[in-house]
C-alpha cells in the first residue's frame, strides 16, 4: 500500500520502520525533518506538508502530540483536508479528544473519505517491539481495511464503536495507568525506605497479584536512573486532563485520577515535563 505517516516521534518512528519492513511504500512528514532522515534513507519519501503526504497516499496515519496539533494537521492551511482525499482512509493514532475524532470523521465523510480514531498503548517499547494495543473508533468496513496494518504494528486491536469510541477507550486506559504508576512509585519509595532489595521485590511482586506492566517495565528503568521518555510526562498530563474533562461531562468524580494528574503537574513544574512518566519517582528521590 501507499501509506502516509505524519508525526515520526518516539513511537511513530518505530511504527514507520515496521511498515517499511513489511514492504509498504511510505510517505512521511514531521515538523522536525531530521527525525525522518534514516527513514528516508531506508526508502520513505519526504513531503513538505501533511497535504502533500495525503495526496501521495491511500491510507494516512497521524501521530502527533496534542489535540491542537491534530487540528492543525487536519484542518490547517497545509493540512490533510486541503488535499483531495476521496476514497482514502485517515487514521489518527494520537491520544486526543473524542469530540475532535467525531469532527474529523464528519469532515472525512463529507469529502468522500473515511476515518478511524485509533490511539495506542504500550509506549516506546510497544512501538519498537510491534506489541502495541490499538483502540479503535469508526465503522467496521474501514477497520477491516486497515486491520492488516494494525497487525504489523501491534498485538491487540479492537473496534469499540463509532467515531470517538477509540479515544474514550484510551481514556479508560489512561485512568488505569494513572493508578498503576502512582502505586508502582509509592511501592519503590516504601521498599527502599524499608531496606529491601528492590530488584528482588519487583521480581517477587511480578509473580503475584501485584503484577502490572508499569512495574515490570518502568521499575527496572527507575532503579537504573533511566528517565528517558517512553511516554512524556507532558503528554500524560494532557491525557489525564482529557480523561477528567470527559468524566466531568458524564457527571463522574475520579479522585484518584485527579490526584495522579496533580502529582504529574507538580513533577512538570519542577522541570521534568520532557522526562518519561517513570520520573514521577523524582518527587521523592532526587
Amino acid at each position: 500500500m501507499k501509506i502516509g505517516f505524519i508525526g515520526t516521534g518516539v513511537m511513530g518512528h518505530a511504527i514507520v520502520g515496521h511498515l517499511q519492513k513489511a514492504g509498504h511504500e511510505l510517505h512521511v512528514y514531521n515538523r522536525t525533518k531530521a527525525k525522518t532522515a534514516d527513514l528516508v534513507a531506508e526508502g520513505a519519501t519526504w513531503h513538505d506538508t501533511p497535504a502533500q503526504v495525503a495526496a501521495a497516499s491511500e491510507i494516512i496515519f497521524t501521530m502527533v502530540g496534542y489535540p491542537s496539533d491534530v487540528e492543525e494537521v487536519y484542518y490547517g492551511p497545509v493540512g490533510i483536508f486541503q488535499s483531495e482525499i476521496g476514497g482514502k482512509v485517515l487514521v489518527d493514532l494520537t491520544t486526543s479528544t473524542p469530540s475532535l475524532a467525531e469532527k474529523i470523521a464528519k469532515t472525512a465523510i463529507e469529502k468522500g473519505a473515511s476515518s478511524l480514531d485509533a490511539p495506542v498503548s504500550g509506549g516506546d517499547l510497544g512501538a519498537k517491539n510491534a506489541t502495541l494495543t490499538i483502540m479503535v473508533g469508526g465503522d467496521e468496513a474501514t477497520f477491516n481495511r486497515v486491520l492488516p496494518l494494525f497487525e504489523i504494528m501491534g498485538k491487540s486491536y479492537a473496534l469499540h464503536g463509532g467515531p470517538g469510541k477509540g479515544q474514550h477507550t484510551k481514556m479508560a486506559n489512561q485512568i488505569m495507568i494513572a493508578g498503576t504508576m502512582t502505586g508502582m512509585t509509592e511501592m519503590l519509595v516504601y521498599s527502599r525506605a524499608a531496606g529491601l532489595n528492590q530488584p528482588k521485590v519487583i521480581e517477587t511482586l511480578a509473580g503475584g497479584s501485584a503484577s502490572n506492566w508499569s512495574m515490570e517495565n518502568y521499575g527496572p528503568r527507575i532503579l537504573k536512573e533511566d528517565y528517558s521518555p517512553g511516554f512524556f510526562v507532558k503528554h500524560f498530563i494532557k491525557d489525564l486532563k482529557i480523561a477528567l474533562d470527559e468524566a466531568a461531562k458524564m457527571g463522574l468524580d475520579l479522585p484518584a485520577t485527579t490526584l495522579a494528574k496533580d502529582l504529574y503537574e507538580k513533577l512538570a513544574d519542577k522541570g521534568f515535563q520532557d522526562d518519561g512518566t517513570q520520573a514521577l519517582i523524582k518527587l521523592w528521590w532526587s
